[in-house]
């Protein structure tokens, strides 16, 4: 089987003087397309450094990362800017929207760093839009939305540039249940209608049953459960 996820035998080790911590240990994983794998584990767990390495914003200190069959923590800095541009999209906890972008803007933002052309990002962007039910928003500043209306632009934005991955970072924490809810629910359709591989690191266990897969994180180890 082809995955576009696949982190294998990683290793993250921090020197603090004459000690080292152990953050992840040789962790491994597979995500194929279609699937929503959630990470879930206590505070200082290692998901965070788990989710930086796996979205290739964070070296490990061994193992390999790829990410459609390419190995990302060996290419050049200029390459892996332009991989991550192409090949992942990510989802914060906070949705960090551009306060003076209108929600459309936020995500033609990413077209064009991507180098997508502008007819084909509207057209993208529109569309993102109304699947997403924000078509009537789109001329609106973040400052004008609910929550979950910020964390379904962060959504949108996040599948703008078609990337092959998706990682979103407790992505309802700043939510009430029912919207948390909508989000992930919305986050799932996507991922299985557009065949992306999408990992979300979350706390929150009552949107377990809307993943795929839950694999538990503990002193750098994971493991998946049943």
């Amino acid at each position: 089987m082809s995955y576009k996820l696949e982190l294998d035998n990683i290793s993250k080790i921090y020197n603090d003087g004459d000690t080292k911590a152990t953050v992840l240990d040789q962790v491994s994983i597979q995500v194929k397309a279609g699937e929503l794998v959630a990470v879930v584990g206590p505070s200082g767990s290692g998901k965070s450094t788990f989710l930086s390495i796996a979205g290739a914003l964070l070296s490990p200190t061994s193992g390999r990362v790829l990410i459609d069959n390419i190995e990302v923590n060996r290419l050049p800095e200029n390459k892996l800017n332009e991989f991550r541009l192409s090949k992942i999209g990510f989802i914060f906890q906070m949705s960090n929207l551009i306060p003076y972008l209108t929600v459309k803007d936020q995500l033609l933002l990413i077209s064009e760093l991507a180098g997508i052309n502008k007819k084909t990002a509207q057209k993208k962007a529109n569309e993102l839009l109304d699947q997403l039910g924000l078509s009537h928003r789109k001329m609106n500043y973040p400052e004008k939305l609910s929550g979950g209306e910020r964390q379904r632009v962060a959504i949108a934005r996040a599948f703008m540039n078609d990337p092959e991955v998706i990682f979103a970072d407790e992505p309802t924490a700043s939510l009430d249940s029912e919207r948390g809810r909508a989000v992930v629910e919305m986050l799932s359709k996507e991922v299985k209608q557009r065949q992306k591989a999408a990992i979300m690191v979350t706390h929150d266990k009552r949107m377990l049953d809307l993943c795929d897969r839950v694999v538990y994180i503990e002193n750098g180890k994971l493991t998946e459960q049943k």
